[in-house]
């Protein structure tokens, strides 16, 4: 048995707060390392390849991509910043041998910064600190390089950890350098810096075979795809292998074919050995943190525990007197379908079945984690309806422990007062305040799960779009009592038709409206908010009573205040537990759950 180094190879995970330019830094770093053709045309941001992650600018899915530099190859992992996919950066962190931790040159370490550097350095990797968009007006590396020093101490880093390379860059310009004075009109010195800082990988190549899989990948002719790295000795094309599941059950499978990352492609080869991050097809239910062993010594690897989900809601087959018009796939067994498949990737997420066959209770790790889901269905066709997110509890020694987040705010002077006035009866308590750079204050708060919901669309009202706001899962705590919930009721519907200017003019006096002229309407469908606590009753299809002095153009006279527009997220956090979001591929509708009238008083008034 003799420890094998290899040198030709070096994995890294690029780590970072949402929004930081992670993925803009790999795209720097692609295009420096020529994988390109001079002629080729290339998107920004390349990695973002789901529709939903080009338009929201977030990464969702961690991806897998490779560079050679001075005839090293650099494997690269781009993971997301959001803690609500926590679950993929977990994972991919066994499968490399250190990360870049890219931090912006004006925010400095901010919540998620502290969330994934403390799954690093809980996994014995050294960072590489990346300072970046230093070219930046507000930028302030020096002062963001001492919080980064801080940080690392207050998550117990070790010395050797302490003692990390530090390269500052810009990746939107594309270039890096060792010290703030050098001159740099490329990415040179962090490529340098990856070199001699990554530990290439070690291991034994003449033991039996061991990779865990870490990821999982689908492609239509092939079927799925599982992804990992090489921790001991070599695989085959074509090689009959053990996969070793949960609880040590072993099977025999063949791996048909082997894939290695070639810039953005995947490149088939007949052998990887030790180090290699590999993909490999043919084993159609293969999972995440299943390991591929030798047939003859099957050897199985610890597997990351992955983060419990914090909130959970109910998935329902749409029974709205409209289901059936807008989708491709409305009935439960559709439904059971899609999200049995999702749980086959999505690693954070769980799905019960529940007394009743229509509907599933889905558990996820926040409010964007379940609403990305969401979203993605009905833009594959899929018609259905949820309930409101409601917040996982546990028990311990008799004790109900309800999850606390680490919130962190961002905000204009003028607006602390509002937050803080909001926040109180959400149960929060405040951590720490400082006063940020340009008039900024940033306040910290421990804050119960549940206080967040419908949290957002509040504090973005008051502080007229100017706050920011992050949050991750801090701890589990004692129940801290009820918080009240939304202070307004609904405007519902009181007769099916289509809305018209004269019914929503007189809708509007009550409160705030969802919907235009125009929309097709149910009884029991929410068309607004209402300025006070209760539900109204109103008639939006109500149609002026015209007379010989009375022309109907009259009523083009009628000003309409501008509708409040209902993402599908502001829809999730204003709906109460008596209410449903209607989710098809063209709509998004707010309900009542039960739509009749007269049985929903009698139901309120049971209660």
């Amino acid at each position: 048995m003799n420890l094998f180094t290899r040198n030709d190879i070096r994995n890294v995970a690029i780590i970072a707060h949402v929004d930081h330019g992670k993925t803009t830094l790999v795209d720097a770093l692609l295009r420096q390392s020529n994988i390109f053709r001079s002629n080729e045309k290339v998107e920004e941001r390349v990695m973002d390849s789901n529709d939903l992650e080009k338009e929201r600018g977030i990464t969702i899915l961690s991806k897998n991509t490779s560079v050679m530099h001075k005839g090293i190859k650099i494997n690269i992992v781009d993971t997301p910043g959001h803690a609500d996919f926590g679950g993929e950066v977990e994972r991919v962190l066994e499968m490399v041998d250190s990360v870049l931790l890219l931090v912006d040159a004006y925010e400095g370490p901010m919540p998620q910064t502290k969330f994934v550097l403390k799954k690093a350095l809980e996994l014995k990797l050294k960072p590489i600190v990346v300072i970046n968009k230093i070219d930046k007006s507000d930028a302030r590396p020096s002062e963001v390089l001492d919080e980064i020093f801080d940080l690392f101490i207050e998550l117990g880093a070790n010395d050797e950890q302490l003692d990390f390379p530090v390269v500052y860059c810009s990746s939107k310009a594309g270039f890096a350098k060792k010290e703030m004075e050098d001159e740099s009109d490329n990415m040179e010195p962090l490529f340098d810096a990856i070199i001699e800082n990554v530990a290439p990988p070690q291991g034994y190549l003449d033991m039996p075979l061991q990779m865990l899989i870490t990821t999982i990948d689908h492609n239509e002719y092939v079927g799925r795809i599982g992804v990992g790295k090489i921790t001991r000795g070599s695989i085959k094309k074509n090689e009959q292998v053990a996969l070793i599941r949960k609880g040590n059950k072993i099977e025999n499978v063949k791996v048909s074919n082997l894939y290695v990352y070639d810039g953005l492609k995947k490149k088939e080869v007949d052998e990887a050995k030790l180090g290699d991050i590999v993909a490999v097809s043919g084993i159609p239910d293969i999972n995440i943190g299943e390991t591929i062993a030798d047939a003859s010594e099957p050897e199985a690897l610890p597997f990351v525990e992955i983060d419990e989900p914090t909130l959970n809601m109910n998935f329902m087959v749409n029974d709205s007197p409209f289901a059936g018009r807008e989708g491709d796939y409305v009935t439960s067994r559709h439904l059971r379908d899609r999200l049995m498949k999702e749980l086959e990737t999505n690693v954070a997420l769980k799905v019960e079945e529940t007394d009743s066959a229509d509907c599933f209770k889905v558990s996820g790790r926040g409010e964007l984690h379940l609403s990305v889901l969401i979203e993605t269905m009905r833009r594959e066709g899929y018609e259905f309806q949820v309930s409101k997110p409601t917040v996982i509890y546990k028990e311990e020694n008799g004790k109900k422990l309800e999850p606390i987040e680490y919130l962190t705010i961002d905000v204009p002077e003028e607006f602390m007062g509002i937050v803080m006035e909001k926040l109180g009866p959400r149960k929060a308590e405040m951590v720490n305040m400082t006063s940020a750079v340009n008039g900024y204050t940033r306040l910290e708060f421990k804050i119960p799960a549940r206080g967040l919901i419908g949290f957002r669309n509040e504090f973005m009202t008051d502080t007229k779009g100017n706050g920011i706001m992050n949050h991750v899962l801090d701890s589990y705590e004692e129940y801290k009592g009820d918080i009240p919930e939304r202070t307004r009721g609904s405007l519902v519907v009181f007769e099916p038709g289509t809305a018209i200017t004269y019914g929503l003019f007189n809708a509007q006096e009550r409160g705030t409206l969802f919907i235009e002229p125009g929309t097709e309407v149910y009884e029991g469908m929410i068309a607004g908010e209402c300025s006070r606590a209760e539900d109204i009753e109103v008639n939006v299809c109500k149609k002026k009573h015209l007379t010989n002095t009375r022309t109907s153009s009259a009523d083009d006279a009628l000003k309409l205040v501008p509708v409040n527009k209902m993402s599908l997220e502001k829809s999730l956090e204003f709906i109460a537990s008596d209410e449903l979001v209607e989710i098809t591929p063209k709509s998004i509708r707010m309900r009542k759950r039960i739509l009749n009238t007269d049985l929903r008083k009698k139901a309120a008034r049971r209660k």
